[in-house]
């Protein structure tokens, strides 16, 4: 396993080297869209993988069960390991490494959206220095590349953002940073007019799930349900032709339109974090179709069973 670790690290490396990771740099202005073709993807997330709770063999099951689709390629939509915030570096690494074990098993290209969880070391009961060289986001850069980006694939164009901002007081919240608003603005208006796009968050831009909950004992510190500056992202996104976008962390399927474009919260492969169904939405993942300018979606589950029930 460490041999495939090392090899997709060189492989990022080499890429770096010679210009051509998809990254925050403003891409040269099209000619001229290329023809919209139909497609299927896999959106998977929340896999919150972790020795405990047989969350390796839900994660296994779970992407031997995506294989049977006909999907050019995944986007894992965050949260890969559970957890790397609180716990030493030795054990985010270990969960890394067994993210990446488990990945192979899907067998398909993956684009991988950062998640809370991914993140390594904030809270001080890790006892992770910030000058560690894997601290905050640069285990998940380290091993799945930039933390935002872009790419393309049958004339539409993805992109692929951080939603997990850090806080002063060593925690998180919902974010999209000034630099990735930039990116992003510039990213877009370099398309041809109309090209269709698809957005990835972990951290819902748009989302109801405030609604479906009891109302908290107290209010949480932070903006971590959904994106606290998202209405900047959208007016950014306004004028595009975004088909959509997928968004994880709550854990459960919904669906919310705003200005015509559906904004959709995908359940976890890992349920209620592997410990059964959560708020009626059992472990799965979404099979995207891209279709005559319009994005479709339906749920799969995969049989697992929770340790108890």
């Amino acid at each position: 396993m460490q041999v495939m670790t090392t090899n997709r690290r060189q492989f990022l490396s080499l890429l770096g080297s010679a210009g051509i990771v998809a990254v925050a740099y403003p891409r040269p202005l099209l000619a001229a869209p290329r023809t919209a073709e139909p497609f299927s993807f896999i959106f998977f997330t929340d896999t919150h993988i972790q020795p405990e709770l047989n969350a390796a063999i839900g994660t296994d099951m779970a992407l031997k069960k995506a294989r049977t689709f006909n999907a050019d390629f995944a986007i894992q939509g965050g949260d890969h390991v559970f957890d790397s915030l609180g716990v030493p570096k030795q054990r985010a690494v270990s969960l890394y490494d067994l993210y990446e074990k488990t990945e192979q098993d899907l067998g398909l290209r993956v684009y991988h959206t950062i998640g809370n969880h991914d993140v390594v070391g904030i809270f001080k009961s890790s006892g992770v220095p910030a000058t560690d060289p894997l601290y905050g986001k640069k285990l998940f850069e380290d091993r799945f590349g930039k933390r935002y980006y872009s790419f393309d694939h049958k004339g539409h164009h993805f992109v692929v953002l951080d939603t997990i901002g850090l806080t002063a007081d060593d925690n998180y919240e919902g974010r999209v940073d000034n630099e990735q608003l930039q990116w992003l603005a510039t990213d877009l208006n370099a398309l041809p007019k109309g090209t269709p796009v698809i957005v990835s968050v972990h951290i819902p831009l748009v989302s109801a799930f405030a609604s479906y909950v009891p109302e908290p004992a107290k209010p949480e510190g932070h903006h971590s349900l959904t994106v606290a500056n998202s209405s900047q992202v959208l007016d950014i996104l306004d004028g595009h032709n975004v088909l959509g976008v997928l968004q994880g962390h709550t854990h459960i399927n919904e669906r919310v339109e705003w200005h015509g474009v559906p904004y959709i919260t995908s359940g976890a492969v890992s349920g209620n974090w592997w410990k059964g169904i959560r708020m009626g939405t059992p472990e799965g993942f979404t099979v995207v179709t891209v279709a005559k300018g319009k994005l479709t979606t339906h749920y799969e589950t995969y049989g697992f069973k929770a340790v108890g029930s």
